[in-house]
């Protein structure tokens, strides 16, 4: 008998070499389970179902490497895409791991860092035109600070604009029909991080050269971490038309970032996550930049990499059964949801309509006495993912 949660390569699923490739280090222990050539995890990624693949630079061919090393990495990787019919969908740099990026790559004080990494991320955006990637990433890592008197914001963030917009510029020169796509988060590696959430990324996009070409690539456990709302945040960034990718995983307010799989934690905002998705017609990659736990073998980790997709296809079919749920559209009703799409000025501004409003008589206690039928409507909620409803 077929399994409806198999996933299919039009389901759109991404997964980094760097995720499943991760090998179980932390901060406190090393690895627990073998590193996987890049070539390894295609071909086992297209075993399970997946759509593709993305990589930050260094995950494909490493920092040392020659220029004979490179091509047989590149040739084994490109032979692994055309044997599954993977695509690479995203690429980035890695401009956070060298110790030369201790003070920041794109902000560090150092001109000469600065040069260098801007040359590491050319270099970067060329291997992944090589492969195909559309879209390009770009997460500040060590773009931040731990001590206010090191690094004066305004000047810091001139010189990320100065560095996206070179680089914007190096795409549409050569033609490479790249989108890039920043990605924020609050803290760690750095005490505290430029472009800690969605919201500083928007408006720090509309100051760009090229603001068209540049949006957002929100992570779950990044805005999570702030202890924000990560179904806002990525509404907010559709309302914007600024979702170009996005990173799912799971996390707990107020840790360090877990990365955990998608669904590990707070499975209700998960299916509001999954419903706005699929409800907006967001047609990107559905990347799980998340790694299986470190206590895990490594047969382990394609548990947790089919598990991260099973989750999501679980929680799209129960998205779609609450939407269709006459329950659940009679209450969404009683709580005037539909109402919100309407106008509230339809007319718009005029000297007529300031008359009208101000001649409307309202009475502050009969709205105040409105129902809502809010925990009736959560209540549904959780009963359709208990599977009671």
């Amino acid at each position: 008998m077929s399994d409806r949660y198999a996933p299919v390569p039009e389901d759109r699923f991404v997964f980094g070499l760097w995720t499943v490739g991760n090998p179980g280090r932390d901060t406190w222990g090393g690895a627990t389970r073998p590193v996987i050539a890049p070539d390894e995890i295609v071909r086992r990624l297209g075993d399970l179902g997946a759509h593709g693949v993305c990589f930050h630079d260094n995950d494909l061919i490493p920092f040392d490497a020659t220029p004979a090393d490179r091509e047989a990495i590149l040739g084994r990787f490109r032979k692994a895409l055309t044997e599954t019919g993977l695509r690479v969908t995203m690429a980035t740099t890695n401009l956070a791991f060298h110790p030369a990026f201790k003070d920041g790559s794109f902000t560090a004080n150092d001109p000469a860092v600065r040069r260098f990494a801007i040359a590491k991320s050319l270099r970067a955006i060329d291997l992944g035109a090589e492969v195909g990637a559309s879209t390009y990433v770009f997460w500040g890592g060590r773009e931040g600070a731990e001590i206010h008197a090191s690094k004066p914001v305004g000047p810091a963030l001139d010189r990320y604009r100065e560095a996206i917009d070179f680089l914007a510029d190096y795409v549409v020169d050569r033609g490479y029909g790249m989108r890039f796509a920043i990605e924020p988060k609050p803290n760690e590696p750095r005490g505290d991080l430029f472009l800690p959430t969605v919201g500083h990324a928007l408006h720090f996009i509309e100051t760009l050269a090229r603001p068209e070409m540049v949006g957002v690539n929100p992570e779950v456990a990044h805005e999570t971490m702030a202890g924000l709302n990560f179904v806002h945040a990525v509404g907010q960034a559709l309302w914007a038309n600024k979702l170009f990718h996005i990173d799912l995983n799971s996390q707990r307010i107020g840790r360090y970032d877990q990365d955990y799989r998608f669904g590990q934690e707070d499975i209700k905002e998960l299916l509001f996550l999954v419903k706005l998705l699929e409800e907006s017609g967001y047609d990107g990659p559905l990347h799980f930049d998340s790694h299986a736990l470190r206590a895990e073998s490594a047969e382990g980790v394609w548990d947790f990499a089919r598990g991260s997709m099973r989750t999501y296809l679980i929680l799209r079919e129960k998205a779609t059964r609450l939407a269709a749920d006459p329950r659940y559209i009679a209450l969404c009703a009683e709580a005037q949801v539909p109402e919100l799409s309407l106008p509230t000025v339809p007319e718009g501004f005029s000297g007529e309509a300031v008359t009208r409003l101000l001649e409307e008589h309202h009475d502050p206690d009969a709205l105040a006495a409105r129902v809502v039928a809010n925990e009736r409507l959560d209540q549904l909620v959780t009963e359709h993912l208990l599977g009671t409803a």
